[in-house]
């Protein structure tokens, strides 16, 4: 298989991607990484998810042999699968931590903008390419980059086709943490342990409000954060959270697996 879902006892499930020896993100990836998003996103316990390519390489982009074979029927029959594969991962309803790497170039670094946050090895390094191929981003990175890092800094990357180091990505926002290469994936997994613990439903309304804001505007966002807002309170995390409140005092609720 190509990529792997191993679930552990803490509700953290990791999507490990497995197609040595530098991830090259060809159709049969795509397809095997879109399904396992989805059971991913059904699966209760599954609480919070880790993408990871390994301890040397995230995803050094697409396949260029299966793609310098595709003509332009090939590619307009395909270009809906590859980003659909994307945003399966980007719209799984829990935190995602991107534990990136070596390389997370082209389709790699498209497939890290789908997390939530990103945690960076200190030697990775970052870019869309796609360009120096007479090509542009066709994963979701001329819309996701942009809304991560803004417009002009976005543009920059993508004219050039340039590659970023971690500390280059971490001042641009590209990337949220930058760690020793040995220390990447064991602190995403403890990021993601911590959220699995929280609790699910408000997390979900809290990625789901964020993003649907950022992409449909302000006015809609602000109708679903008071939708998710009010709905909240019906649930019996929020109750447990309260009541933790008032007897032990802030930050004390652990909503999963309940005390």
């Amino acid at each position: 298989m190509t990529v792997h879902l191993e679930v552990t006892d803490d509700g953290v499930g990791t999507l490990r991607l497995d197609r040595p020896p530098l991830n090259a993100l060809d159709a049969a990836l795509q397809d095997r990484l879109r399904d396992l998003a989805h059971e991913a996103a059904g699966r209760d316990d599954v609480r919070a998810v880790v993408l990871w390519g390994g301890e040397r390489v995230f995803a050094a982009g697409a396949d260029i042999k299966e793609m310098r074979a595709m003509d332009h029927a090939a590619m307009v029959a395909r270009a809906r699968g590859l980003q659909e594969a994307f945003t399966a991962v980007a719209r799984i309803p829990k935190p995602v931590v991107a534990a990136v790497t070596g390389y997370a170039l082209g389709g790699g670094c498209e497939l890290a903008l789908c997390a939530d946050v990103r945690f960076a090895a200190s030697d990775a390094r970052l870019g869309q390419p796609e360009i120096l191929l007479g090509l542009i981003p066709g994963a979701g990175g001329t819309q996701r980059l942009p809304r991560l890092i803004g417009p002009s800094r976005a543009k920059e990357l993508i004219f050039t086709g340039r590659q970023v180091g971690a500390d280059e990505a971490l001042a641009m926002g590209l990337v949220d943490r930058v760690l020793p290469a040995g220390e990447v994936y064991g602190a995403a997994r403890a990021w993601a342990a911590r959220l699995a613990a929280g609790p699910a439903i408000a997390l979900r309304a809290a990625k789901e409000s964020v993003d649907v804001g950022l992409d449909a505007g302000v006015d809609a966002g602000l109708a679903l954060e008071r939708s998710w807002f009010a709905g909240l309170f019906a649930t019996d995390d929020r109750a447990y959270g309260m009541d933790s409140f008032m007897t032990e005092g802030p930050g004390h609720a652990r909503f999963w697996p309940r005390p």
